[in-house]
Formats: C-alpha cells, sequence, structure tokens
C-alpha cells in the first residue's frame, strides 16, 4: 500500500506540517525546496508530533527526502539526550533505536548505533554532526 501522492502542493503551514503533509512532500520535495522553508525548519519539525512519519521516511530507501528524515532523527535522539528525555519521551527513543537495530538498513543502524553512544556517552555530543547533519553526510559510526 502506498500513500505517496502524485503531486504535492505545498504546506498548509510550514510551521506546523501534518503527517501527512511531510510524507507527500518528502516523496517530492522539489516541489517546495528546502531552501524556501522557514529558517531551522528542521529543529521545527524534529519534535515528538512527527517523529513517527520521520521514522519511517527514514526507514523507506525509496524516499527521495530519506536524508533530511535521518538528519531530523539525529537531531530528536541528541535534543532528548540531552536533556535528559525532558523533551522527548525516553520510551518512544528505544522503541525507534530497537526497530532500527532489528529492521533497518546499514544507514538506520548507524542512527541506532550513534544514539546507543550518545546514551551511554553525553559528552560525545558535537552540535556539527547532529544537528547540522555530519553524522548523516559521512555515514560512520561513533
Amino acid at each position: 500500500m502506498s500513500v505517496q501522492e502524485s503531486t504535492f502542493h505545498g504546506f498548509a503551514n510550514p510551521v506546523d506540517p501534518t503527517p501527512a503533509e511531510l510524507r507527500a512532500w518528502a516523496y517530492h520535495p522539489d516541489s517546495v525546496p528546502l531552501a524556501s522553508m522557514p529558517p531551522d525548519w528542521d529543529l521545527l519539525v524534529s519534535g515528538d508530533r512527527l517523529i513517527g512519519t520521520l521514522f519511517e521516511l527514514a526507514m523507506d530507501p525509496n524516499c527521495p527526502a530519506r536524508r533530511f528524515a535521518l538528519h531530523c532523527l539525529y537531531i530528536y535522539a541528541a535534543d532528548g539526550i540531552r536533556t535528559n528525555f525532558r523533551a522527548h519521551p525516553k520510551r518512544r527513543f528505544r522503541k525507534l533505536v530497537d526497530q532500527a537495530e532489528r529492521n533497518g538498513d546499514e544507514l538506520m543502524r548507524n542512527w541506532a548505533h550513534n544514539s546507543r553512544v550518545l546514551l551511554t556517552r553525553p559528552e560525545m555530543f558535537v552540535y556539527r554532526e547532529w544537528c547540522e547533519g555530519g553524522l548523516v553526510r559521512e555515514n560512520r559510526r561513533l
């Protein structure tokens, strides 16, 4: 079953997209280029409301915006860990990590591994790597 729309016509409110809008955009990201989005859009969408959708997109090797979704997962993990899970529920985070380890490909297993490393060693946090896409671009393990 595919939830991909044939075209995407934009966000009703780009600062607060719905899961359906985000999913539709992710399969047609050229329809609304990232450069045209509000500043720090990645930080805005990396919250609890959209994390399930972002996780699904990051798990799909055929999603054109997969790397963006993975980048948001790194932001989500770092935000949760660095706030001692005041920002995001630890249970949800652990479920995502477990699922990525069980069912994910190399990109997702690297995210899970890096998240577990940061969980045990929060001093490993480097803003450029976790929040500016460094670990996604380099696809490396800590």
